[in-house]
């Protein structure tokens, strides 16, 4: 019975991954005018592994990716963790408040960049923001210039996926006993002393899975990123994802492509795998 199963998930991932392991083994590209079943005949081994070690262009892609982590996961978590300490409470207009922040993360990625492109225009509404404010005449080019453009494309993210980091934690929060945070309460504790010691320890687990969530999600990231500034200006803003992309579709290095993936692959695997254990000891 579970036969049509297995053989449904051996196509959808063990193929796949195996044609992706046969192909990062040689040098194999579609220019050759041969198909990938005759890649054998350009065997070069692990050269392609070689030549990721030494390419700088993906070192950087990487270093900007794990940027964009440490910035953004950070960012979202604690506004995500101070939004659901708030709507653990009752108020009035809850529902309300609660239906417009999950509306970031329900415009489609590509939406949201092309918005995101027109706010942080020199003429846009960004600038015209911080010109009420400062009583200048702002024009930065944000999305021109390679010290900012990473920074916009990170607000973007930030303001898409907060709702997410939100929810996960909101429903951790949710589920913490309320009797014990009664007892706490009639004991003399603080709202500190009570989220120290009865909420945080409840919602670990939770805060793991969606500390992995967003850190896996990040390192796809591309529909806005790519259409705020396609990896420019330059590759200031070129993160793993865009650089796979370019590569692929652009330079045609498909075994080298398969090189990458699988190196990716395996760090993302090691990454879940870490956080599972995380959550086992808990």
């Amino acid at each position: 019975m579970a036969l049509p199963t297995q053989l449904l998930l051996v196509f959808i991932v063990v193929f796949p991954l195996l044609m992706q392991l046969y192909i990062s083994l040689t040098a194999w590209t579609p220019l050759y005018g041969q198909n990938w079943t005759q890649a054998w005949q350009s065997w070069n081994w692990f050269e392609n592994y070689a030549e990721v070690m030494q390419d700088g262009r993906f070192w950087s892609a990487l270093w900007r990716t794990f940027l964009v982590i440490i910035v953004c996961v950070p960012a979202q978590f604690l506004l995500g963790l101070g939004l659901a300490i708030l709507f653990v409470e009752n108020f009035p207009g809850k529902r309300v408040f609660y239906s417009v922040l999950l509306t970031p993360m329900m415009v489609v990625p590509a939406v949201a960049g092309y918005m995101f492109f027109m706010l942080f225009q020199s003429g846009g509404p960004i600038n015209g923001i911080l010109s009420d404010l400062t009583g200048l005449n702002v024009t930065t080019a944000w999305l021109s210039d390679p010290s900012l453009a990473l920074a916009a494309v990170m607000i973007a993210d930030i303001w898409q996926w907060t709702p997410l980091m939100f929810l996960i934690l909101l429903a951790g929060l949710i589920g913490v006993p309320e009797d014990q945070l009664k007892a706490a309460t009639l004991l003399g504790a603080s709202w500190w002393q009570r989220f120290r010691t009865i909420m945080l320890p409840r919602i670990r687990t939770v805060i793991v899975i969606a500390l992995v969530i967003r850190t896996v999600e990040i390192f796809k990231i591309f529909d806005n990123l790519y259409i705020m500034t396609g990896g420019g200006p330059g590759v200031s803003t070129e993160t793993i994802s865009v650089y796979i992309y370019k590569v692929t579709l652009q330079n045609l290095e498909w075994s080298y492509v398969a090189t990458v993936a699988l190196i990716i692959l395996v760090s993302l695997s090691v990454v879940t795998a870490f956080g599972l254990k995380l959550m086992d000891r808990r």
